[in-house]
């Protein structure tokens, strides 16, 4: 089974997530009490890991501002807390289909749900009476037999009837048998114990826990054998030191039971061998270590239980600076990383089934690289055997390869005319683009910070204002190629650097690059001794620093300019869902600031006086919604043709610019 959407309601600051869908990687971003947690947690109580105690409280989770109100608010049925709809996949289908018959399944979509003191709410795509004539067409009755047996519509009736006529026939005698044996006497109930089968447990974590960096190994090994080792959570930390030794392939009585130096000596080195190697893959942030496994006698000098008796010990050695320290002596990123790469590989091996993975805020103490190390391990190492749901607020933790698998998580509240707040409670967003500002912060950053680190790779680089010009850039570069006519060259970066100002610092950073760079700015005549400046200071080649102005009839232009105005009321339109009165066309945007030609800043003054909760206009959010709907620039209307000659004509400009390799 394969989770398509969840819904949450009726928990803690959930009132109605609405719905929305996930992804095998699904990450939420939200600002901090926004809900992300709330809605991991309820996710988790849908079917909690055999590990979790967790179940839905209504004191404890219901919304506390209807907690009173409860009974009048669900006065027949419990409140429900999650409800999911999942995919049946193949086999489960074959599974269900070989007992009931290829007409039993109807549909590929399940849903399942739970409530307050509520088991598993299953709807299935599946018909009790196809699955009936299916088990009575396999029963080998003569027409007589049947004829008696008649056509029941549910399993109930099919029951009824065979407890009637059982002893006219052993046929019916069987057939009684066999569905008796299912739960319930029922079909449906048969059907449900397949698809439970299929069916994940969820695993939430929040507080990962950190490996202690020495064990007394006779104290583990009595702990693991009276299992107190597996289920006091005051032993974590030791838990973490044993499965720490099992991910090296040694074990706690392999050690203690080596009668040789070069025995113990052969297992140590071993595991230590395959621990720096793991560790090297997804830790990048120093490659000048080893993972040492030490076990000795202990000294009269140490602590209890450490003064005596075989004492396992995690060392890190750096082989630059040829020293090794204590492995509770590592930065707390990296005790982390490691603590966390152990933890979730034996949640991989323990699994008896599938196991969904809830991650709250994961590698909050790692530097910016080692989260993007992290999403590694997500994609190559958990991703192939669980599904994830992780929560973040760090642009860092934002898969930038594939942004529209994240889901914005808000708060909201709304306010009446004597500006009193109500609010409305957390809600989860599959469209990331109508987010407030604040929210898809991370979402920025994370594109931001993946197109500037390709200057590192690209040799030709064109430096222009933000993250919103690159997605009109490539969108128009895209349909003129789609056309045969000439777009970008793809040898071009193109790479956001904040502004014209801050192209000279940006240029100074990484001139030792020796990058091929280009400048393309939007311009206005307050930025005119900015681009003089950028000129003389010769940092950019000759003829390199272009304004979008160039290419536009206007002596003031942003890239937003080389839209047609009917074409870019479109895109604005979409972007936001503007319909109705609000709906924005040429005239309301001439209208909106006739002070100015520049369409951008005629959006931003019309939506000034759009009544709330209306956002105010963001750059980012048309442009990304273009890229995504590159449909708008596929017709031949003339709004298009001159948007898209306008285009060409400056990438012609910008192509010739291209130092030859």
């Amino acid at each position: 089974m394969k989770l398509k959407s969840v819904r949450v309601q009726n928990f803690r600051s959930v009132e109605d997530s609405g719905e929305f869908t996930v992804e095998h990687l699904t990450c939420l971003v939200g600002k901090n009490e926004a809900g992300k947690t709330a809605v991991l947690q309820a996710i988790e109580g849908l079917n909690p890991h055999k590990a979790s105690p967790f179940k839905f409280e209504i004191e404890r989770d219901y919304p506390k501002r209807y907690l009173a109100r409860y009974d009048e608010r669900h006065p027949d049925d419990a409140a429900i807390v999650v409800t999911t709809k999942w995919t049946m996949e193949p086999e489960l289908k074959e599974e269900i289909e070989a007992e009931f018959g290829p007409c039993s399944v109807v549909g590929d979509t399940i849903t399942v749900a739970r409530g307050y003191d509520t088991g598993l709410l299953w709807s299935l795509p599946v018909s009790d009476e196809k699955a009936i004539e299916h088990l009575i067409a396999g029963s080998n009755y003569s027409a007589a037999e049947k004829s008696q047996v008649g056509s029941p519509k549910n399993s109930a009736a099919l029951v009824a009837k065979l407890k009637e006529i059982a002893a006219s026939s052993p046929k019916h005698q069987a057939l009684l048998t066999k569905v008796s044996a299912y739960p319930g006497s029922n079909v449906l109930s048969r059907i449900r114990k397949l698809c439970e089968s299929y069916f994940p447990e969820f695993l939430y974590s929040s507080n990962y826990d950190r490996m202690e960096a020495a064990v007394h190994l006779p104290t583990l090994k009595a702990q693991a054998e009276n299992d107190s080792l597996f289920t006091d959570d005051a032993l974590r930390g030791q838990r973490l030191f044993w499965e720490f030794l099992e991910y090296a392939n040694v074990s706690v009585d392999e050690i203690m039971e080596a009668k040789t130096f070069e025995s113990l000596n052969a297992r140590l080195q071993a595991a230590s061998n395959t621990l720096t190697s793991e560790i090297l893959d997804y830790w990048t942030q120093n490659q000048y270590i080893e993972v040492r496994v030490n076990v000795a006698e202990g000294r009269p000098g140490d602590p209890p239980p450490f003064n005596s008796g075989a004492v396992g010990r995690a060392r890190i050695f750096n082989t630059l600076h040829k020293a090794d320290t204590s492995f509770s002596e590592r930065s707390a990123g990296f005790i982390w990383f490691f603590s966390f790469l152990i933890k979730f590989d034996r949640v991989k091996k323990d699994a008896d089934g599938e196991v969904f993975l809830l991650l709250d805020e994961p590698g909050l103490t790692l530097h910016g690289l080692a989260q993007a190390d992290l999403l590694r391990f997500f994609d190559e190492k958990l991703s192939p055997h669980h599904a994830i749901i992780f929560s973040t607020h760090s642009p860092f933790m934002v898969p930038h390869e594939r942004l529209m698998s994240s889901r914005i998580v808000e708060d909201l509240v709304t306010f009446d005319d004597r500006h009193r707040p109500t609010p409305i409670g957390t809600k989860v967003r599959d469209d990331v683009l109508n987010a407030d500002k604040d929210s898809i912060f991370p979402l920025q950053g994370a594109l931001g910070y993946s197109l500037s680190q390709s200057l590192f790779v690209g040799k030709h680089t064109i430096l222009v204002e933000g993250p919103g010009d690159i997605l009109y850039m490539q969108a128009l570069s895209a349909e003129l190629v789609r056309r045969k006519r000439t777009g970008l060259d793809p040898q071009w970066v193109i790479c956001p650097a904040g502004g014209i100002d801050k192209i000279h610092t940006f240029v100074s950073l990484f001139g030792g690059n020796k990058l091929d760079v280009i400048a393309l700015s939007d311009y206005a005549k307050k930025d005119a001794q900015k681009v003089d400046a950028l000129k003389k200071a010769k940092i950019v080649k000759d003829g390199g620093v272009l304004t979008v102005a160039n290419f536009v009839q206007q002596e003031e232009a942003d890239i937003e300019d080389l839209f047609d105005p009917v074409l870019f009321c479109q895109i604005v339109n979409g972007a936001y869902e503007l319909v109705g009165g609000q709906e924005l066309d040429q005239t309301k945007l001439m209208a909106a600031d006739p002070n100015t030609a520049r369409q951008v800043k005629k959006a931003e003054a019309y939506f000034n006086v759009l009544p709330e909760p209306m956002p105010l206009y963001s750059h980012f959010n048309p442009a990304a919604w273009l890229l995504s709907n590159p449909s708008v620039l596929a017709g031949d209307s003339e709004p298009v043709a001159k948007t898209l000659d306008r285009a060409e004509v400056m990438f012609k400009a910008l192509n010739a610019l291209k130092k030859e390799d």
